[in-house]
């Protein structure tokens, strides 16, 4: 059907020019008559006697004219050859048969033009000049003419042929459409079937040439599409002889065959969408004849471009055709549009196109054969890097996979989520690595290909937000991998470390809670079972910025020191980002989960028995087995560190809102309750596990008491606290515990109906409120309040476990309830406290339980920074207590007492500024080290207190700093260096006189100290200066910039220590952006406007 035309007397189509026939195309379209009259029947009688006189025209020219001789012999040859009538009764036939006898003489022409061209070879001195263009080409202004001439062809020749529900109908297209479909006459020769056959055939004819096929096809695939499908699909109602057969079966497969070879050879996005349109929609509600522009598809009809739409998906790339097809054909355009991003928020689109992927369709073999060709192209999906279209792809790539997975959990995990998660997998303990690849520096995972992977995985999983199972069980395997991939992101800078942070939180979240534990289990260390990265496995920064994965290099025996620092520094650095993780948890409840967990892994541990660990006599043992043993003993104290640590790291890490609910509260105090149980088992009752009783027994009382309202339910839940307040109250040695205990059984088993003034003491004496009646009041604390006091005594236990760890033991009696009284009492307003309490207060401030000791030392800041009349009126008797609780050794102690000398201080500088001064400044015989360190913490802190006002102290405080420089003691020397610096930040330009001595000083320091710290902590102090001073550094360090800038070169250039070099290379940085500001300011669009006198 499509075949070329046979060839032409040369000589005719040598001397016919592309001009002439152009020319008789724009005088078979010359406009004639009047246009103006509103009546229809005036507009159809127009447009026959238009298109009458058009072809008069056209024909008297061609008879008459001696210049279009060449052109009719050319035309008269094509007619011969051609198999269609030319002339008809109907006028609008007998137009469009003479508009494509004269495309054909110009698809003629073209060829052969293009075929006696021989271009003149370019010339080398000159290459800048244009190579001669092709004479077939066509100038814009005749392809306009050439366009013109198929809408007529298209619109008279295919359009009035097609059957109802067959494309576009013509009517609703324009007005100008309506009125053809009036004009043309079906009832006269030559019948409508053959005249859509001869159209078709002559448009594919034409459109074999390249530049009239992208004519053709570009604006016009739709309606010949339309047309091939009618005749070479369109079933007939009865069988036919052959006298009234229009076409021959052989003409109908010619017909077959043209529509698939044009719909292979055209651009597959628009082959997808004209598909689309052909197939047609459901059935639509709306009767509004001006919306409904087209009644539903014939069922043939839609069943065939199902069919095509299928062979399209299958091709190579058909996904993307598809893809693109729906989306451009929605309005985005062919690169994304101005309505791309409108396209990309459509979800119901994109679930549409998800359908459509998903749906095996049949002409598959099998739904696995068909995801095994399609599911690689729905990965590349999320590869797009055109920004126009990058978001609309990924979108859809999410909606499908979301979608395959759901319909087809077991194909979507083979061929989506294996192929996904291979780099993953690839490196895990579990996975055997290649002998070839184990050399070590083998890159196993390419930064590109990891990249990849992580964004696509949070595509799918966050984006998506699906909590499938198949795409849960499939990236619970990798999760350790993506774990440790997070903390080698927390190193440095990386752009996936937000992938994996939101992947982790994302799957913890949607785990199961059993599952969630196990998998925070393998995080920190302590399931080995958890699959997690290989051995020979790590990560290494990349060229670009990413980071990839290569095989480790062995280390040798004799670096046994290094790989027992490697190994610490890493489960240390684990431990503290699993805590940064968990503390994104907390609202879900995973936090207080994990938490409870470790506790009972702690009381876990303490339940092992002693005896079962100690060897057996020697000579009862080989050495394998006492080798083994020391393995076991080795391995179970790793573990129990491990613990602590990890209870360490979430006590300072987790807020007050980690527990969630009653339950974890309840669990919470069983796993107290039970470590003490256990203490009295193994007979090592201490200070540390009374405290730990007490606490958790109050806060039972505080629950009890109203602090929070119980339904039945929570009843329910404290009944797990019977069987062991019952053996706490039968094996304690203290009476106090051992009443409390029984009293607060007998309140949970009655559900608050009988309470003893035990349980009211006790709940009273906890939330710091003493009634005179010895009744807990009505008014309700929230829940809010009451993890605070939860979290509040869980710290205060943990610090105690830990000094009890390093051997530290209290010896002072028992005093129930009394640790979080100053605490509480700090939040009294200002004024209410009475001598009584402040007296009490201060005795606290010498209690030998140190969370007691502490908080009374907090209470007393909170006053200070209340401005209590009462706390200030004492600052010297506070000033004492500070001072001597400077010298504890628990940290919980000497923090808060910094923290209230530096208020204290706040409120009387010259009284207090003094005498720290003085005792910074002695010597270490009348001061520990550690007594100096911390009060030069004191200091720092006083001067970011005072602010600008430290001006006023500016001679004794950079006096003593100085001095201290030159101190023997090498921590000293950088605790002076740091309060230098710190100064140095807040006087601006009163630095101006001391600037030399201080710039010496550093010099000196840098230069000379033989102490690492310390010359750290002079590059530091520069860097802190240029940072605090900003772009007054050009005038206050005039002087002394040069020196500074030479400094940091020499550090750069000739420190052996890396952290040194990078101090130096901050400080250059700021340096440099300091100068650049300087010279180049920025441009201030401002006009300034001066009144003259």
């Amino acid at each position: 059907m499509a075949a070329p035309a046979p060839a032409v007397g040369s000589g005719a189509v040598e001397t016919c020019g592309l001009d002439q026939i152009l020319e008789a195309l724009k005088l078979l379209l010359s406009p004639g008559g009047s246009g103006s009259s509103s009546l229809q029947i005036t507009k159809h009688d127009i447009l026959l006697a238009t298109l009458k006189s058009n072809l008069s025209a056209l024909e008297d020219k061609l008879l008459k004219d001696p210049q279009w001789k060449k052109l009719k012999l050319l035309r008269d040859e094509i007619v011969n050859k051609a198999e269609w009538p030319q002339n008809s009764v109907d006028i609008t036939w007998s137009f469009t048969s003479q508009a494509l006898l004269l495309l054909l003489c110009l698809k003629e022409t073209m060829i052969r033009l293009a075929a006696a061209f021989n271009p003149v070879k370019p010339n080398p001195r000159t290459p800048e000049v244009a190579p001669t263009l092709s004479p077939d080409t066509l100038s814009i202004s005749q392809q306009k003419m050439v366009q013109s001439v198929l809408q007529f062809v298209v619109i008279l020749g295919v359009c009035p042929y097609l059957m109802p529900g067959v494309g576009v109908p013509l009517r609703y297209r324009t007005e100008f459409g309506a009125v053809v479909q009036d004009v043309v006459c079906l009832d006269v020769a030559p019948h409508a079937t053959r005249r859509l056959y001869t159209s078709c055939k002559a448009l594919l004819s034409v459109g074999q040439h390249t530049s009239l096929g992208s004519l053709i096809f570009c604006r016009h695939f739709g309606d010949i599409a339309a047309g091939l499908c009618q005749l070479g699909f369109c079933p007939t109602k009865k069988p036919l002889t052959p006298m009234e057969e229009v076409l021959t079966e052989e003409e109908r497969t010619v017909s077959r065959g043209a529509l698939r070879d044009l719909l292979d050879q055209v651009y597959q996005p628009l082959a997808v969408r004209e598909l689309l349109i052909l197939q047609g929609g459901p059935p639509q509600s709306c009767t509004d004849v001006k919306t409904q522009l087209r009644c539903r598809a014939p069922a043939w009809l839609r069943r065939l471009c199902g069919q095509l739409l299928s062979e399209r998906l299958m091709r190579p790339s058909g996904v993307q055709a598809v893809v693109r097809g729906i989306l451009e054909g929605a309005g985005a355009g062919a690169a994304g549009g101005s309505d791309a991003e409108a396209t990309a928020a459509d979800w119901k689109k994109c679930d549409l196109i998800a359908k459509i992927l998903a749906a095996c369709p049949q002409q598959s073999l099998s739904p696995e054969s068909y995801y095994r060709n399609i599911c690689p192209q729905i990965l590349d999906l999320f590869h797009f890097q055109d920004k126009l279209t990058v978001q609309q792809f990924q979108r859809v790539a999410t909606t499908t996979f979301i979608t395959m997975s759901r319909e087809q959990p077991q194909l979507a995990a083979k061929y989506l989520l294996q192929p996904m998660l291979a780099p993953l997998h690839r490196c895990l303990n579990t996975a055997e690595v290649p002998e070839n690849d184990i050399v070590p520096g083998t890159i196993l995972v390419s930064e590109e290909e990891l990249s990849r992977c992580i964004e696509d995985v949070f595509k799918v999983y966050v984006v998506g937000n699906e909590p499938l199972t198949v795409l849960l069980d499939s990236l619970l395997p990798v999760l350790g991998v993506l774990f440790s991939l997070y903390c080698f992101t927390k190193q440095s800078v990386s752009h996936i470390r937000s992938f994996c942070q939101e992947i982790l939180l994302w799957i913890l979240e949607k785990l199961e809670r059993r599952k969630a534990i196990s998998s925070l289990k393998g995080f920190a260390g302590l399931d080995k079972a958890i699959p997690s990265l290989h051995s020979l496995c790590q990560f290494r920064a990349a060229t670009q910025g990413g980071i990839m994965i290569t095989v480790k290099e062995a280390i040798s025996d004799e670096d046994e020191d290094e790989t027992l620092y490697q190994k610490l520094s890493s489960e240390q650095s684990q431990v503290e980002h699993l805590g940064d993780l968990l503390s994104h948890c907390q609202a879900c409840g995973l936090a207080g989960d994990f938490f409870i967990f470790c506790l009972k892994e702690l009381t876990h541990l303490a339940m092992e028995s002693e005896a079962e660990l100690k060897p057996k006599p020697f000579s009862n043992k080989s050495l394998l087995e006492l080798e083994q043993h020391h393995a076991i003993l080795v391995e179970s104290q790793e573990r129990k560190l491990l613990v602590l640590q990890l209870l360490a790291v979430l006590c300072e890490r987790m807020s007050e809102q980690i527990f969630t609910n009653i339950t974890q509260v309840v669990d919470f105090v069983a796993a107290t309750l039970q470590r003490a149980c256990v203490s009295l088992a193994h007979e090592a009752e201490s200070t540390v596990e009374s405290q730990t009783l007490s606490m958790s027994m109050g806060l039972v009382a505080v629950m009890l008491g109203g602090a929070v309202q119980l339904k039945s339910s929570d009843f329910v839940v404290l009944k797990q606290l019977l069987p062991l307040l019952e053996k706490v109250s039968n094996t304690y040695p203290d009476p106090v515990i051992q009443e409390l205990a029984a009293d607060l059984r007998i309140t949970i088993s009655t559900h608050g109906a009988f309470s003893t003034e035990t349980v009211t003491v006790a709940a009273q004496s906890t939330l710091n409120k003493k009634d005179t009646e010895g009744k807990i009041g009505e008014q309700q604390i929230s829940c809010n309040r009451y993890t605070e006091v939860a979290q509040s005594h869980l710290e205060q236990q943990l610090s105690c476990e830990q000094s009890s760890q390093t051997g530290q033991e209290s010896n002072a009696a028992f005093i129930p309830m009394r640790i979080n009284e100053p605490s509480t009492t700090a939040n009294q307003q200002s004024g209410s406290i009475t001598t009584e309490q402040f007296q009490e207060v201060l005795l606290s401030a010498y209690d030998p339980q140190i969370p007691a000791r502490a908080a009374a030392l907090r209470t007393l800041s909170c006053w200070i920074e209340q401005r209590e009349a009462k706390a200030l009126e004492s600052q010297e008797q506070l000033l004492k207590i500070f001072l001597e609780n400077l010298e504890h050794e628990d940290s919980f102690v000497y923090l808060s007492a910094i923290q209230g000398v530096a208020l204290l201080s706040d409120v009387y500088p010259e009284k207090i500024l003094v005498d720290l001064l003085a005792q910074y400044d002695s010597s270490k015989e009348k001061y520990t080290p550690e007594t100096r360190m911390k009060v030069g913490e004191v200091l720092m802190r006083i001067v970011r207190v005072l602010g600008d006002m430290v001006s006023k102290y500016r001679e004794p405080l950079i006096h003593t700093f100085l001095r201290g420089v030159k101190d023997p003691d090498g921590m000293h020397r950088a605790s002076s260096l740091a309060n230098l610096g710190e100064l140095c930040q807040h006087l601006d330009f009163l630095l101006g006189p001391v600037i030399h001595e201080v710039t010496t000083c550093l010099i000196a320091v840098a230069k000379t100290d033989h102490e690492v710290q310390v010359r750290r902590a002079a590059i530091h102090v520069i860097v802190l200066l240029l940072r605090g001073l900003s772009q007054k550094a050009t005038e206050v360090l005039r002087d002394v910039l040069k020196d500074l800038y030479h400094l940091l070169k020499h550090v750069v250039c000739l420190e052996s220590d890396d952290v040194a070099k990078l101090h130096a290379q901050l400080a250059l940085e700021e340096l440099d952006e300091i100068m650049r500001n300087f010279l180049f300011p920025p441009q201030k669009l401002e006009k300034k406007i001066m009144v003259l006198p």
